[in-house]
């Protein structure tokens, strides 16, 4: 069994953070204030702030694809990611930049 981890990252705007989070992904909302947030992400704790958030750019090479750095995911079963992606693309992809990518598949 994997020990769940805490990471908390700043976000520009609470709302947005909880209509992705908790609207398109389905994470159940903890704890709040009015500059945080938490969510169970698939059983780990996110923690979003109001602040500055991580300058990113395409400097991963996965595969044939450049990925934002930094950045951060879940593993899931073949079927679970199916649905997620599915309900990412609905949203609109969501601001992701690019279409949910299954880089390994078994």
């Amino acid at each position: 069994m994997l020990t769940p981890f805490h990471l908390a990252i700043n976000v520009t705007d609470l709302a947005e953070t909880r209509a992705f989070y908790g609207g398109v992904l389905g994470c159940a909302e903890g704890r709040s204030t009015d500059t945080w947030v938490d969510y169970s992400f698939f059983g780990h704790q996110l923690s979003f702030h109001l602040g500055e958030p991580f300058v990113t750019a395409n400097t991963g090479k996965v595969g044939a694809h450049m990925v934002a750095m930094p950045h951060f995911g879940v593993v899931l079963a073949y079927d679970d990611w199916r649905a997620l992606a599915d309900r990412l693309e609905a949203a609109g992809g969501h601001r992701l930049g690019h279409r949910p990518n299954c880089a390994l598949r078994r």
